[in-house]
């Protein structure tokens, strides 16, 4: 890219321009964001994944552009339209909207009312009324009569039509009717006669009206989900009539009978063309910004939730909860490896709780078990006080554990590969016990959507939801780090540098060779050229190696310079690692080299003084409270404990145990004034909420945090 453009995306994003360049520079040479973020920040200067990332997206949209600009100029050009002047300002142009407003007039049509107009000889009458000097039109437009014209009012609207379609053609007058739609526009949704019955969950908006620049993502995303579903019809437009009267004043500037017709024409362009062309516009980018929003409450729920506490190596057994099936049981080794599977039938029809409890007590101590993990599903709170009543010879600890997207994943192809020897309700309860000793190596197995998280993610732009789903959970697999020797084919698949072919490749390495001994033999995996090597080795960790940096966030390529700073101390790496003292001892300033700049240093003495730290917190039991089973066991007033399930623009979605989620509205989050409720909450918190409202014939409950004291 030339220093104009990036000047352009330096401006955009608000970045340096020789941030800009040189990260540009990487991400052209393959780099990663994770990678680049992390590993090359002399570069950059110390540029974070959100910076490179809105760098990165700056200059897709830029090579977008270039494209559609190359399109215009070759489209006009075979028309031979394209003057020395057009092309010029076409090049210059680096604005879409004003891109296409200049492409307009060249754009192939549809036949229209002006063509027909013209193919009937009368775009010299247009030109004359335009000008608006022609003081005898009625002489003027008699001369027009054939036998294509039937009369000189029929060659007057034909005139119009012309002029119409100039006006709406015309960039100024755009660009007044574009203004007016950003300073005033309302969007309003009516209800489609006859569907009240059926559009009920519409209620809101069956006569609604607002600003639209006022709307929030979570109201227009209802009225366009309720207009697809044929309920609804909803339109964006300034309320006055201030727009034709602006172009009214642009375009007319006599007092003739010319003028008579040039208004007539505004009125008609403006109803007929310009106000439905814009209107068109302005509900592509409306919907574009809700878009990004859901997209972007979307992507913080879900690295919210991968990055979600984990057990870590412990044996579980998970439960799959259920009445009338029983609950499916699996426990899980250390490494999450399936060694038993059976039913039980603790609850009702079947109420076999003795012969459920000595089956449960035997195998936590068959099997050595650590924890226990209960789905929240079906029958979760019975099968959890079941579960805390038995007696065990050790202490266990026992957590609920989110089934969202568990049968996604237990019908699933990965599952089925994996366990194809067992039905879908052992892969189901496999999943819940393994989302508790690492949420994020089992929940990057499914699609995110089916996570359950978020609000009108069928509604967004699939591929933008897509691509943005994609970036968090490589960002949280990077953060993070992978154990290359016990990492899924599909985990690896998210490491920077990876993708499908190689990660599946390091997967068959380890079944012929064995586990790997060190970040070096990762180089012998097939096709894992110099370029994924660079990009991939210091998000891998080896905790077998002999090399204590193979399990680190250290890149091999700076190794040198922790191995010349134990030469320096006079001690192993193993030593420079578990010791403060000597850690003390380092002069960081004096290990500047040409490559590796103080960002860089500054990295690996964090990494020395906690070596292949998780970035996740401590995981914490949580208890629903006693007794409260149901929506009829609330009571307004009462403060219980829950756990925060999903976050919307709008609010928290609480569960406290009675199997249907309560909301805290963003006006019940603090007695502050609170736009993202994110602010206040994170996903999968331990809250505490008083009800202030329920609803039981529509099961719906309302919580407050305000004044609410949170341990």
């Amino acid at each position: 890219m030339d220093q104009k453009i990036l000047r352009l995306i330096a401006q955009q994003v608000g970045i340096q321009y020789a941030q800009v360049d040189n990260t540009i520079q990487l991400l052209n040479e393959g780099g990663t964001v994770p990678f680049i973020s992390r590993y090359r920040k002399e570069r950059t200067g110390s540029l974070d994944e959100v910076q490179i990332e809105a760098i990165k997206d700056a200059k897709e949209r830029m090579e977008e552009l270039l494209k559609r600009k190359e399109t215009v100029l070759k489209t006009i050009q075979e028309q031979d339209l394209l003057t020395p002047e057009l092309q010029k300002r076409i090049e210059d142009c680096f604005d879409p909207t004003e891109l296409e407003d200049i492409y307009l007039p060249y754009k192939p049509k549809r036949r229209t009312r002006a063509m027909i107009a013209r193919e009937k000889g009368l775009e010299p009458l247009a030109s004359l009324i335009m000008k608006q000097f022609e003081s005898n039109l009625v002489y003027k437009a008699q001369s027009f009569v054939n036998d294509k014209v039937e009369s000189i009012d029929d060659a007057l609207a034909g005139a119009r039509d012309i002029i119409a379609e100039w006006i709406n053609e015309n960039e100024r007058a755009r660009g007044i009717v574009r203004r007016e739609f950003e300073h005033s526009a309302f969007i309003s949704s009516k209800l489609i006669k006859g569907k009240e019955e059926e559009a009920a969950k519409y209620h809101d908006y069956f006569d609604w009206n607002e600003q639209l620049k006022k709307c929030p993502s979570h109201r227009l995303m209802a009225m366009r989900r309720g207009e697809n579903e044929g309920f609804l019809r909803v339109s964006i437009s300034p309320e006055s009539e201030e727009p034709v009267q602006r172009l009214t004043r642009f375009f007319i500037h006599s007092r003739n009978a010319c003028a008579e017709q040039m208004e007539l024409a505004v009125n008609d362009c403006y109803k007929r063309l310009l106000e439905p062309s814009i209107e068109t516009e302005f509900a592509n980018l409306s919907k574009e910004k809700a878009d990004e929003e859901a997209i972007r409450v979307f992507a913080d729920n879900l690295r919210q939730l991968l990055l979600a506490a984990p057990l870590g190596q412990k044996r579980v057994l998970a439960l799959d909860p259920g009445y009338r099936s029983g609950c499916k049981l699996v426990c899980l080794d250390a490494q999450g490896n399936l060694i038993h599977n059976e039913t039980i039938y603790p609850h009702k029809p079947q109420e076999e709780v003795k012969q459920a409890a000595r089956k449960v007590s035997s195998l936590v101590s068959a099997y050595q078990i650590e924890a226990i993990a209960i789905g929240n599903g079906t029958a979760s709170r019975e099968t959890e006080q079941f579960i805390k009543k038995l007696h065990y010879d050790r202490e266990l600890q026992v957590f609920v554990v989110s089934e969202d997207g568990a049968s996604i994943y237990s019908a699933s192809k990965i599952a089925r590969d994996e366990f194809p020897q067992y039905d879908v309700t052992v892969r189901g309860a496999v999943s819940i016990g393994r989302r508790l000793l690492d949420p994020l190596a089992e929940l990057v197995k499914i699609d995110p959507k089916s996570i359950g998280v978020g609000q009108y993610q069928h509604d967004v732009d699939q591929k933008k939801l897509k691509n943005s789903l994609d970036k968090v959970v490589e960002s949280s697999v990077n953060l993070v780090g992978v154990n290359v020797n016990t990492a899924s084919q599909h985990l690896l698949t998210y490491v920077s540098g990876l993708g499908p072919q190689l990660a599946q490749n390091i997967v068959d390495y380890r079944k012929e060779n064995g586990p790997f001994n060190s970040r070096t033999e990762i180089q012998k995996v097939a096709r894992m050229g110099a370029k994924a090597y660079e990009q991939s080795a210091g998000f891998l960790r080896i905790p077998e190696s002999a090399n204590p940096l193979d399990n680190s966030s250290v890149h091999p390529e700076s190794y040198f310079v922790v191995q010349k700073i134990a030469k320096d101390l006079k001690c192993s790496i193993q030593e420079l690692i578990s010791s403060e003292e000597f850690q003390k001892q380092i002069v960081w300033a004096s290990y500047v080299t040409d490559q590796i700049g103080l960002p860089t240093l500054e990295d690996i003495r964090k990494e020395l003084a906690k070596p292949g730290r998780d970035p996740r917190s401590a995981i914490k039991v949580f208890e629903f409270a006693a007794g409260i089973f149901k929506v009829e066991d609330l009571q307004v007033g009462m403060v219980l404990p829950g756990i925060v399930t999903n976050i919307t623009k709008f609010g928290a979605f609480v569960d406290v145990g009675v199997k249907q989620d309560g909301l805290v509205h963003v006006s019940q989050m603090a007695d502050r004034f609170i736009t993202d409720p994110s602010e206040i909450v994170k996903l999968h918190q331990h809250v505490h909420v008083k009800v202030i409202e329920l609803d039981l014939s529509r099961k719906r409950i309302q919580l407050s945090l305000k004044q609410v004291p949170q341990s």
